[in-house]
């Protein structure tokens, strides 16, 4: 790589050395989503995956991608790098995991203004950690510097995620019938989600994010707003091994009234009692600053569930006892019933 350098180029803003460096920092993360923790092969032109589909009769890959979006923000103004990448594959692992399906390999872009090596690099690693978290290995990704385009301070994230699920295991919401019980699994926080209106509300470019509040336990704005989307894959992988899941709902933008109908099949709907929600502090905290509707607050961010998973009211104490096991406080939210939509009472 001596040769590899422009000055031309660096003059305009692109520094292609710095972009090897980040390379070299990041191959030790890659490697621990990696069997045997070897990355040698990184930084080829694609990404190599050993696909074994052994005891599938008819494999069917899904796929997913997504950002994080404006929750970038919060890490930037705090400095902090080393969590956003964890948001971004959950925000595509847990989406492919609504069909079924189990992540096979993750792949991550990354634009920004400046290359920092160590900065990217710990993107980077928050990326691996969410990874290992889903069972499933990166593979490669890119990243690009926009000078000009972006400031030297900003950064943008995406992913893309595979996944593998028998034709004969995937999610058919259709053998869903009135009676079935609704499971919450519960979020970490804020997600990913609805940050453009967080940030309004609590005009983060001026407050002080690591100030303790006492509505928050103590913990400051920040560490909350920061706190990574939780990943689902592992507690539902075993779930779906044990139960008949007649259908999962990954709770994002559009909260439950858009999520949640796309979990269920024509003619039937779910009803929610308020009271059943275990709607966390943070939530609380934005609706009464910013004065927001309580339909606005369900329909904009997740409000303490993260993902939805509907079973037969016979397997309901199985399943919750199953993602006790894994770590999920899982609990009854709802009773799929006749008609449309997402009723809330």
């Amino acid at each position: 790589m001596q040769k590899s350098y422009s000055e031309s180029y660096k003059a305009a803003g692109v520094d292609i050395t710095a972009g090897y460096r980040a390379v070299e920092l990041m191959k030790e993360h890659v490697a621990r989503t990696i069997p045997g923790g070897k990355a040698d092969v990184i930084g080829g032109f694609g990404g190599l995956f050993p696909l074994d589909v052994a005891g599938m009769k008819t494999p069917v890959l899904v796929a997913g991608t997504d950002g994080v979006g404006t929750k970038l923000r919060i890490a930037q103004l705090l400095g902090r790098h080393d969590t956003i990448g964890i948001d971004c594959v959950a925000m595509c692992v847990n989406d492919i995991l609504c069909c079924g399906a189990k992540p096979l390999f993750f792949l991550d872009y990354i634009a920004c203004g400046k290359n920092v090596p160590e900065k990217i690099a710990q993107i980077v690693g928050g990326v691996a950690e969410g990874c290992v978290r889903a069972g499933c290995r990166l593979i490669g990704g890119e990243t690009a510097e926009h000078p000009g385009i972006m400031a030297d301070d900003d950064y943008d994230i995406a992913g893309f995620a595979v996944g593998a699920v028998d034709r004969e295991n995937i999610i058919d919401r259709r053998k869903m019938q009135p009676g079935d019980v609704m499971l919450a699994l519960p979020s970490t926080g804020v997600h990913s989600n609805g940050f453009s209106l967080v940030r309004k509300i609590f005009n983060v470019e001026e407050t002080n994010l690591e100030r303790p509040m006492s509505e928050l336990d103590g913990r400051g704005l920040g560490e909350v707003l920061l706190e990574p989307t939780a990943i689902y894959v592992k507690p539902m992988l075993a779930l779906f091994e044990k139960v008949n899941v007649l259908g999962v709902a990954h709770i994002t933008g559009g909260g439950f009234y858009e999520n949640i109908p796309r979990s269920l099949p024509a003619g039937l709907g779910v009803k929610i009692a308020r009271g059943d929600v275990r709607i966390l502090p943070i939530f609380e905290l934005i609706k009464r600053s910013g004065a927001i509707s309580e339909h606005d607050m369900f329909n904009t961010f997740n409000m303490g569930v993260g993902m939805t998973a509907v079973v037969r009211t016979e397997d309901a104490e199985r399943a919750m006892a199953i993602l006790k096991e894994q770590g999920v406080d899982a609990y009854p939210l709802g009773e799929i019933v006749r008609g449309e939509g997402v009723e809330i009472c």
